[in-house]
């Protein structure tokens, strides 16, 4: 007879077994299977996360992409987003800044090729582009492409109009950004200034004009399980070229300040239910990862095959060269670099530094 701890893993692993052999046949997971993993027991995760790595190891391999993010415009957004430190009434300490020229976007290229970074994604806040706005940009987009052609860029707008996309893409854009950040039934919760429609609207009209879309989730924002799955079965019917997955940041200044719902091992089940219904596809532990994971990253690598290198939009991320011993200790590789570039050494000790969020972590965060 089967030890107990056995017996009660049973359900689990012919869970997983299903899982995975339908992700490696590019298959949806089962609503019903997706929901279990997501209230699988923490005593589970190790096997949860061998599943998910086994999907990951068979389409990327031990490669790793690494990307640099570039805010060309900070603050001075009229959209009410309630995570968000740049939405209007906000009393978040960030700096605020119109849109930057060209000389600026390529100082930013240079460092994103130095980090080894084979995307720069290109951000400016704002519900969507002026007609002034889009030009700059376009124009900040060509003086990069100049001087680093093999650079992917990727840019990030907010809502676009139409003939927005085929703009950019001929000024040299290769990708488009624009999440939905969490379920149709959740998002009145979270956004009242535009609907989850309109950013459906926007994700198709970057694919129906060339541009290649970019599209997840942002997660610790009061969603249940059944959102989660929802939110995932809506972009896989998307059909996006990478899926960014990001976890709340509560800063100070927002509605959700002080919101700290989210362990690490909740944040990699997340991650493993999203390797499963996106198998193929670049998958980026995006903003929060460092905050949220904490020494647990490592093992969100073995789930998604892409991250950025430094900072974020008004955060702090964790320094780049941090995040390359992390990928060498791994035996991972960065694409597009050299592997002998790689931290071989053992590294000095790094020391933790305050992200300036102003919340302390509570202690079961």
């Amino acid at each position: 007879m089967l030890p107990p701890m056995w017996q009660d893993s049973q359900p689990v692993k012919s869970l997983l077994g299903r899982l995975t052999h339908a992700a490696l046949g590019c298959e949806a997971p089962a609503r019903d299977d997706a929901l279990t993993l997501l209230g699988s027991s923490d005593d589970e995760l190790m096997n949860v996360v061998a599943s998910a790595y086994e999907v990951r190891r068979t389409f990327f391999g031990n490669r790793v992409k690494l990307n640099f993010l570039l805010s060309m415009k900070t603050g001075l957004c009229p959209e009410d987003c309630q995570y968000c430190s740049q939405r209007r009434d906000s009393t978040a300490d960030i700096l605020k800044y119109p849109m930057v020229d060209e000389a600026v976007c390529v100082e930013a290229a240079d460092r994103a090729v130095a980090a080894g970074a084979k995307r720069l994604c290109m951000v400016a806040s704002g519900r969507g582009p002026t007609p002034h706005e889009l030009e700059q940009v376009t124009a900040n987009v060509r003086a990069v492409k100049a001087k680093h052609p093999e650079l992917e860029i990727c840019a990030c707008l907010g809502l676009l109009a139409e003939g927005h996309a085929t703009q950019l893409k001929e000024a040299g854009v290769y990708a488009y950004n624009h999440n939905l950040n969490t379920s149709e039934k959740h998002y009145d919760a979270i956004c009242g200034t535009h609907t989850f429609a309109d950013r459906i609207e926007t994700v198709g009209r970057v694919a129906a004009e060339g541009l290649s879309p970019c599209s997840g989730a942002l997660f610790g924002m009061g969603e249940s399980h059944e959102d989660i799955v929802d939110l995932a079965f809506d972009l896989r019917r998307l059909q996006p070229d990478s899926v960014p997955v990001n976890f709340l940041i509560p800063i100070d200044g927002t509605p959700l300040k002080g919101r700290w719902e989210l362990t690490p091992q909740r944040c990699l089940r997340i991650l493993a239910l999203y390797r499963f219904f996106f198998p193929d596809v670049e998958l980026r532990i995006a903003g929060g990862r460092e905050l949220h994971l904490r020494s647990l990253q490592p093992f969100g690598l073995m789930i998604a095959n892409s991250i950025f290198a430094g900072d974020y939009l008004t955060t702090e991320g964790q320094p780049a060269g941090t995040d390359r011993q992390m990928i060498a200790d791994l035996g991972f590789e960065i694409e597009g670099t050299d592997e002998d570039t790689l931290p071989r050494q053992r590294p000095d000790m790094v020391h933790l530094r305050n992200r300036g969020i102003g919340t302390d972590l509570p202690a079961n965060a």
